[in-house]
């Protein structure tokens, strides 16, 4: 890969991961609902999970789904009904911390890393980038440079949503601001959606 390629790549990954989307809006109402160190397992299952999806695409997957559209078809659809069930979670959570009861409680690493392959923009995301930066000629070196990268470059993107949602959390403190902050989270979750099913 070539050193302005490379730097695409690198461009490409730190826009696509620091930008709003589903994993970001979570991590923002993660990090005011139960503060930065609550929600590392979260930021690293994104990262983990987003790596493994990159490298099912990269090694063979994307053109399972081309080949096979229903599967494409059915992912999508549980994709975003998973998506919308997490909004409503957001949406009626009333809590700061652990305090709001025992149903409250950050995504676990596993559940962040399996939503990825759920995840409509994280899809996106994995598909353009092993079409764009991959190199035919070195497929198996170019995927795991581009997993690579995307990972590197993943993690402090995503940690800089959860360390907003941390700095916010005294101010959202008072119940009422809270109640809806996450309201507002939750509908700006289900609403990311919409440019991604088009």
């Amino acid at each position: 890969m070539s050193p302005d390629i490379f730097l695409a790549l690198l461009v490409f990954a730190f826009a696509s991961s620091i930008t709003p989307g589903p994993n970001n809006l979570m991590l923002l109402a993660s990090g005011v609902n139960f503060g930065f160190t609550r929600t590392i397992p979260h930021m690293l299952g994104i990262s983990a999970g987003f790596a493994s999806l990159l490298l099912g695409i990269g090694l063979g997957l994307g053109a399972l789904l081309a080949a096979w559209p229903a599967l494409h078809m059915a992912l999508r659809i549980a994709g975003s009904a998973y998506l919308l069930y997490l909004a409503w979670r957001i949406a009626m959570s009333r809590s700061l911390s652990a305090s709001g009861g025992a149903t409250a409680r950050p995504m676990r690493l596993v559940e962040a890393a399996a939503f990825q392959w759920v995840n409509p923009k994280a899809w996106v995301m994995a598909v353009t980038a092993m079409a764009v930066y991959t190199n035919p000629q070195l497929p198996f070196l170019s995927v795991a440079l581009v997993t690579a990268t995307f990972t590197l470059v993943n993690l402090p993107s995503v940690s800089v949503w959860a360390g907003f949602g941390t700095a916010l959390g005294g101010f959202l403190a008072d119940p009422a601001r809270l109640r809806w902050f996450n309201i507002g989270m939750g509908v700006a979750l289900a609403a990311s959606l919409w440019p991604m099913l088009g």
